[in-house]
């Protein structure tokens, strides 16, 4: 997976295969979300299931899969990419094929909570395998913004697929559509990927570690999940979220005091890392909730069909696909991250904020502008928070970073459901006491309204942190040392006199909780990259 030599074609053939196969597994998460959403009113029917019960149909594929991505990208590095890769695809596609004879809902959520953690498998590596087979830069930039249209694409493809193997085949061929591909991709990995270890030679996974991340991640997902259909105030959602804050409060603890733990503390403090995550989790916030609010409006208060609400997310969907998936990069290449994530953040907030026009008798048109400014400003914020988020990986990080940047992601988009449902739920005094459907349509645009204005509040707080954002690009990120040699000698001292300076800066001298300049020194000679990519 190194970068080709000068006229030797073969070697580009494979990265080009190898990028396909990475975009073979975001698409077959991508399109499993949408697919399923739209079959759920008849998976709903044939179980005689509740609206709250059927909603786990996608909830326990949401919770397996944000609770286990940071798990499985650190087990990449250590174990290997290629072998945590294809066992999740051979996951998912058994699980698919068990979901799709399931002979009853609990059988059907059981499966799709192992189709969670498939897909959090391949996902999380096969975005660490895109780091690693794209220079930091503008090539990886741009093979993003292919990566985002292909994405875009498939959630708009997903849907009118859903509708079509629903309507014709029922709503099993949804799942079955899996097994195939699946397949196929296991194979050609099988065949193609190139093998080997993992980059942390001589390492073991961090257990307690693992255990409590993952548990704690589940635990918080769980509670928002339930904040978002019965509020906060419910012990189905409290204690959760208390259990979760403990569990993750031990995964710090065990952190800081492990050898070899999953989340290097430092890593964490490095650079932007800590600022792109939580990034992530206020941009997915914000569309995660606005996500849910606008077609719940456009159904249930304005009376239109699903298949005419679907229809009017194909010029947001457009955007994302032409202005994510080649306009964002350039955006970066010329601009930096920072800049563009600020643009981003502020085209969010404008255009939440044009979605208030919304009334009880109005018309999906009058939202429209709101929804264009608001897909525009995703669309080019999403490409570039990843960006922001993986750059300066090292060799044997690549899981590391795909993984926390993934996990913000997802858990973001529970986090903001549940908010912006609380927000609306509270300011919807006329719906309290209303004997007419009017008056409960009033109510609940109300509230809509109220939780489009704290969501514009959100984007001005993810303005805020993109102004911490720094678009600084490490001299080891250059391309100019190969992944078999040991980390230049260079590259870790200019590190170390960086750290010195911004010590003696704040005044606090160099031993204060950090190795001191002749101690990184000492171990720099020592520190050897492993390469798994033979």
């Amino acid at each position: 997976m190194s970068q080709p030599a000068q006229g030797s074609t073969k070697p580009v053939l494979r990265v080009r295969l190898v990028f396909f196969l990475v975009i073979v597994a975001f698409f077959m998460d991508i399109i499993d979300a949408s697919i399923v959403t739209v079959a759920l009113p008849s998976i709903r029917t044939e179980f005689a299931a509740s609206i709250p019960d059927s909603q786990w149909i996608y909830g326990a594929y949401a919770i397996t899969l944000a609770g286990f991505l940071l798990l499985m990208g650190r087990s990449g590095d250590t174990y290997g990419q290629k072998k945590i890769f294809v066992g999740g695809l051979i996951i998912f596609t058994i699980a698919s094929f068990t979901g799709g004879i399931a002979p009853s809902l609990l059988s059907l959520v059981v499966s799709r909570s192992i189709q969670g953690i498939g897909a959090a498998m391949t996902t999380v590596t096969a975005f660490a395998i895109f780091i690693r087979i794209f220079a930091e830069g503008p090539e990886r930039n741009k093979a993003l913004g292919y990566l985002v249209a292909t994405l875009s694409g498939g959630f708009a493809a997903g849907a009118v697929a859903g509708g079509a193997l629903t309507t014709f085949l029922g709503w099993r061929w949804v799942m079955f559509i899996n097994v195939p591909i699946g397949i196929v991709a296991a194979l050609l990995c099988q065949r193609y990927l190139p093998g080997g270890g993992g980059w942390l030679k001589n390492q073991h996974l961090d257990i307690p570690g693992a255990l409590t991340s993952t548990s704690g991640t589940i635990l918080l997902v769980f509670g928002l999940t339930n904040a978002a259909g019965v509020g906060f105030a419910s012990e189905w959602t409290f204690i959760p979220l208390a259990a979760s804050v403990l569990v993750l409060g031990l995964f710090l603890f065990i952190e800081s005091r492990s050898k070899a733990p999953l989340v290097p503390l430092a890593f964490v403090r490095r650079g932007s890392v800590l600022t792109s995550n939580a990034l992530a989790l206020v941009l997915t916030s914000i569309v995660g909730g606005i996500g849910f609010i606008v077609p719940v409006y456009f159904q249930n208060v304005l009376g239109y069909s699903a298949f005419f609400s679907g229809l009017l997310t194909l010029p947001p969907a457009l955007i994302f696909f032409v202005v994510g998936g080649w306009g964002a990069s350039r955006l970066v290449n010329k601009f930096g991250a920072k800049r563009t994530l600020l643009l981003s953040s502020g085209l969010i907030s404008i255009g939440t904020i044009l979605l208030t026009s919304m009334s009880p008798n109005g018309s999906a048109f009058v939202l429209m502008p709101g929804l264009l400014v608001w897909a525009l400003g995703a669309s080019i914020g999403f490409p570039a928070v990843n960006m922001a988020a993986v750059a300066g990986t090292r060799p044997g990080e690549e899981g590391l970073a795909s993984g926390l940047v993934s996990t913000s992601s997802r858990i973001g988009f529970p986090v903001g459901l549940a908010i912006l449902l609380t927000i609306a739920s509270a300011f919807d005094p006329p719906a309290a006491g209303s004997t007419g459907a009017s008056i409960s349509a009033a109510g609940v645009v109300a509230g809509f309204q109220v939780a489009e204005i704290a969501a514009s509040l959100i984007g001005v707080l993810g303005f805020l942190i993109a102004l911490r954002l720094k678009d600084v690009k490490p001299s080891w990120a250059s391309g100019n040392w190969k992944p078999s040699e040991p980390v230049p000698q260079g590259s870790v001292n200019s590190s170390v006199i960086l750290l010195t300076c911004f010590h003696r800066l704040r005044g606090l001298p160099s031993s204060s909780g950090s190795p001191s300049l002749l101690q990184l020194r000492a171990l720099a000679p020592q520190r050897r990259i492993v390469s798994s990519w033979q």
